[in-house]
């Protein structure tokens, strides 16, 4: 059923938002050079790596070492990307993933490698279940960027404190959901990114 979800709503997606795709990715390319598309490994279901897809919105010069975004002004991210990321928009392309069966459109959001590595065995249970544009924890840390801006140690505090949070979030989804839920959490992003 929820693959059948999945696939119905990405493929229509898709659909829809073609010309947004068209426009966003002249968009792009005329703001900065590079490519349309930002690639990067995630972990997922059972700890298989997979390409995320998204609009690129650095420039491809930005150095990438340090993979979370700090604030809505960091210096790497281009003026198309700002409005890309301010809206969420630069997700879009997942639903690429979602259409190779890699994502779900909801399910808890994927992460990197080095933070994976640092999940407890308790905590590696999220990653019993695909991965998702958007949960419950998303719709929470809407603003993590800004929230990592206040802090002193950006990195330290999305370990210690916002993984943790993220996780608990998840781990509740996979408990207790079925499609209404799913419906429920992509109407509040939904609500969420235009009330930011």
């Amino acid at each position: 059923m929820k693959r059948s979800f999945d696939l119905f709503f990405s493929v229509l997606g898709l659909l829809l938002f073609l010309p947004l795709f068209i426009v966003f990715s002249l968009m792009i390319v005329i703001d900065s050079p590079g490519g349309v598309f930002y690639k990067q490994t995630r972990v997922g279901r059972n700890r298989l790596n997979f390409k995320l897809y998204k609009f690129r919105t650095m420039h491809v010069t930005s150095s990438q070492t340090l993979q979370l975004t700090v604030g809505d002004r960091d210096p790497r991210i281009t003026k198309v990307g700002y409005w890309l990321r301010k809206y969420k928009l630069d997700e879009l392309p997942q639903l690429l993933n979602i259409l190779k069966g890699e994502m779900s459109l909801v399910g808890p959001r994927p992460e990197v490698e080095k933070y994976v590595n640092m999940y407890t065995a308790a905590q590696q249970r999220v990653l019993s279940v695909k991965p998702g544009i958007t949960d419950w924890a998303s719709i929470k840390f809407c603003q993590e960027s800004e929230l990592l801006a206040s802090v002193a140690d950006p990195e330290n505090f999305y370990i210690t404190e916002i993984i943790p949070s993220k996780i608990a979030y998840s781990l509740a989804y996979i408990d207790d959901h079925d499609i209404w839920v799913d419906m429920k959490i992509l109407m509040l992003t939904v609500i969420r990114i235009f009330r930011n």
